[in-house]
């Protein structure tokens, strides 16, 4: 026989006055609504689905009878609505889970109508069983939205169904082989608009307690933010009756085996979107017509903007390969190769790449130049164009010369004295090169 065992958590959450999710949690039956419409219309919807499913289903059993509860909820609220102006056009969303026998098998049974969410936490991966009726969840199922954007589409809480909108509903439905281990969450969406899935998995993997794990659940999406009213349920598979153990020996057996997660039992949604009303939840619900799903766009390994892209990459490395190449073959230098004087093309020493290269040799030796002058031309006196490299050493060779011819002395004789007078040597000096 399988065994459950549960806890559960609700917060008004830091922006919202009231309270308009209700949760059920009974001997195997559990079950999350969050209510929409002016005033105190939403807490009415809410409260009105978890009382009319639990005695619905209570009398019927089963999954045929989950649904059959579901169904009932919806035509409960919409009555209320109709007999009440003060009421009218209020609904909520609502997702069930029952521990149904069916063909001598434990099975959980889940419904659903609405954005309210079953996650399924199985060997540590967390799994979203149920899907939402909402608007980006239907453009995210057409192609025309990725999970992505649907995150932060401006009408991603806009509902496509909902009970008590209207006198007849589609519920989803599916089962689910309960095996020991399992952790099954239910939840309104104040919950995954705060905590993404990652940190949804991580608070139910280290909380054993189901009881602690509702109440961090709810904690923590309150002090992310808490836009709107968080509820949680964590329902837990003690027992199995031995259907785990039973599962792991077929495996080992057959390893290729799969072990079923969620059973489809039937389509309850005919592709019609459910008849709304705008004016109740404040908009949150919505007439969305379904269109045929475009064909699925081919998706392009190279598109326009990433060959721009690479276009501007290209032309950024080219400029910046340019740059360095101006620069280091922008200019000349006098060097010296052995005892000669040569004039380089580039930057002494080279740069990256880019080695200078012999643009002239001048056959100027080092030994016609000053000696103060060879410290320069081993570093490489560095000049802006060929031709002011050239005037250098020309200028170094004219330096050496008027210096060395610089000194005379002159000698002289009076006429009558006979002394010798010495004419003190005169000493040009030359500007620097």
């Amino acid at each position: 026989m399988t065994t459950l065992r549960s806890g559960s958590a609700t917060d008004v959450g830091r922006v919202r006055a009231n309270n308009q999710d209700q949760l059920l949690v009974t001997d195997g039956l559990f079950a999350v609504a969050d209510g929409m419409g002016g005033h105190a219309a939403g807490e009415v919807a809410s409260l009105a689905a978890v009382e009319a499913l639990k005695a619905t289903y209570q009398r019927k059993g089963g999954t045929e009878g989950l649904v059959e509860a579901a169904e009932q909820a919806n035509r409960t609220i919409w009555e209320r609505g109709q007999n009440d102006p003060e009421l009218h056009g209020m609904g909520t969303t609502l997702v069930a889970v029952a521990l149904v026998n069916e063909d001598n098998e434990d099975r959980l049974a889940i419904v659903n109508v609405g954005d309210s969410r079953v996650y399924l936490l199985r060997q540590g991966e967390l799994e979203q069983l149920t899907t939402d009726h909402s608007l980006v969840q239907e453009l995210v199922d057409d192609g025309q939205l990725s999970e992505v954007e649907a995150t932060v589409h401006p009408q991603r809480h806009v509902l496509t169904r909902a009970l008590g909108v209207d006198s007849v509903v589609n519920v989803d439905v599916l089962q689910l082989l309960p095996l020991k281990g399992d952790r099954l969450m239910l939840c309104s969406d104040g919950l995954p608009r705060e905590l993404s899935d990652l940190q949804m998995a991580s608070i139910m993997r280290r909380l054993a307690d189901p009881n602690d794990a509702a109440r961090e659940l709810v904690s923590a999406a309150k002090n992310r933010g808490g836009n709107d009213n968080i509820t949680v349920v964590v329902v837990d598979v003690v027992d199995d009756d031995d259907l785990s153990l039973t599962a792991s020996m077929a495996l080992e057996s057959d390893p290729g085996l799969q072990i079923p997660s969620p059973i489809p039992v039937y389509e309850a949604d005919t592709g019609e979107s459910v008849a709304g009303r705008d004016s109740f939840g404040g908009g949150r619900f919505r007439r969305a017509p379904r269109q045929a799903a475009p064909a699925a766009p081919t998706r392009r390994a190279i598109t326009f903007r990433v060959v721009g892209f690479l276009v501007l990459l290209i032309a950024l490395v080219a400029g910046a390969g340019f740059a360095v190449a101006w620069y280091a073959r922008g200019s000349y230098f006098v060097g010296l190769t052995s005892d000669e004087l040569t004039i380089f093309k580039g930057r002494p020493g080279g740069l990256l790449w880019f080695e200078p290269t012999v643009a002239q040799k001048t056959a100027v030796r080092t030994s016609d130049v000053l000696p103060s002058r060879l410290s320069d031309l081993r570093a490489g006196k560095e000049e802006p164009s060929l031709g002011q490299a050239r005037d250098y050493v020309t200028r170094l060779q004219a330096e050496k010369t008027q210096l060395a011819q610089g000194t005379t002395t002159t000698t002289t004789t009076p006429p009558d004295t006979g002394a010798t007078t010495t004419t003190a040597p005169v000493v040009t000096t030359l500007p620097a090169p």
